[in-house]
């Protein structure tokens, strides 16, 4: 049976028996799924009332080495004193099993109150995490993750998209020179940013408020090598033309420890576009996936490309808006 095969009938007995043997630790038979559409997440007991967090991978997303770089990235933020979810140690030695061919780690259970950002030192505080995060990340250079490039990541969504038959033919060529039209636009503003490793999904749900901790980051799925400003345009609540203020608290807490290129910030709008393609790709992949037939019965229907065909394209425009448009050349006579 192929691993995707085993991947959709995967189930919480085989949970409880991959884990006991990785990790030599004889669990209860409590077995609770956690919500993910990518992987196959469950928390479970041990018979000592220990509880963990077993995490079993989607084949065909990650190799073995880009998982081993998130967990390589999550130690570097560890040993910086960084409050996250580190994957245990397993048997083999390694943070990392398998499981009829399904990769997986095992994770202490951490819980923790969702960050609420109501004041300025709320965002200074998310600032100074980040920039911390980053330092980490700057300590080496990712190999097998995905880097956050136009012309890299997001012309390979495009082609997986409108070479997948996933778009109805409607919309299938505005869709598509609608993305040609971003690339070329937006492509050029990237070469000059350094790239880093990133956390790459720095929304306010992976931000964790513990009691005498601290901020707490987790789920670091999405590691990818960027720009910075990727880890912080996600926790806006609006557009970057409407969030002066919050741009300006995070990044006073964010240069308290790292310096920060600010002409990065002309980086959001993109990146905004960048990420509303990634998550159509995304859900392209799934597509297949029962489950999420059951959460998107809608998807991928004419209504549905009408309606991200149409956001894409007020995405354009706001694009055109934002960037700095070329001084005109003065013109009299002699």
């Amino acid at each position: 049976m192929e691993n995707k095969a085993n991947f959709q009938t995967f189930n919480p007995d085989l949970a409880i028996q991959s884990v006991e043997e990785a990790m030599d630790m004889k669990m209860s038979g409590f077995a609770s799924p956690l919500p993910s559409y990518i992987n196959r997440v469950y928390e479970l007991q041990a018979t000592d009332k220990t509880r963990i967090i077993a995490k079993f991978y989607r084949p065909g997303r990650w190799t073995k080495e880009a998982i081993l770089e998130e967990h390589k990235f999550i130690a570097d933020c560890a040993a910086e004193d960084i409050p996250v979810v580190s994957p245990m140690k397993q048997k083999n030695g390694e943070t990392l099993g398998n499981a009829e061919g399904i990769h997986f780690a095992v994770y202490p259970k951490r819980s923790g109150r969702r960050i609420e950002l109501d004041t300025e030192d709320d965002w200074r505080r998310i600032g100074r995490v980040i920039s911390r995060i980053h330092s980490a990340g700057a300590l080496s250079k990712s190999e097998f993750r995905v880097k956050l490039h136009p012309a890299l990541s997001t012309k390979s969504d495009i082609e997986y998209l409108c070479e997948g038959n996933f778009i109805s033919c409607l919309y299938l060529d505005p869709f598509r020179n609608l993305c040609d039209e971003i690339l070329s636009l937006i492509s050029g503003l990237f070469d000059e940013n350094d790239f880093i490793r990133l956390h790459g999904d720095c929304h306010r749900g992976n931000l964790l408020e513990r009691p005498d901790e601290g901020i707490m980051v987790i789920d670091f799925d999405d590691m990818v090598s960027g720009p910075p400003i990727q880890d912080l345009w996600l926790l806006l609540t609006d557009y970057a033309h409407n969030s002066h203020d919050e741009i300006r608290f995070l990044l006073e807490g964010y240069e308290q420890f790292r310096d920060f290129d600010r002409k990065s910030l002309c980086l959001i709008e993109p990146l905004r576009a960048m990420r509303i393609i990634y998550f159509l790709a995304w859900c392209a992949r799934q597509s297949g996936d029962l489950q999420f037939r059951h959460h998107f019965p809608d998807w991928g229907n004419d209504a549905f490309w009408r309606k991200e065909t149409n956001e894409l394209k007020s995405q354009l425009e706001l694009i055109r808006t934002a960037l700095p448009q070329p001084a005109k050349r003065k013109t009299g006579r002699r």
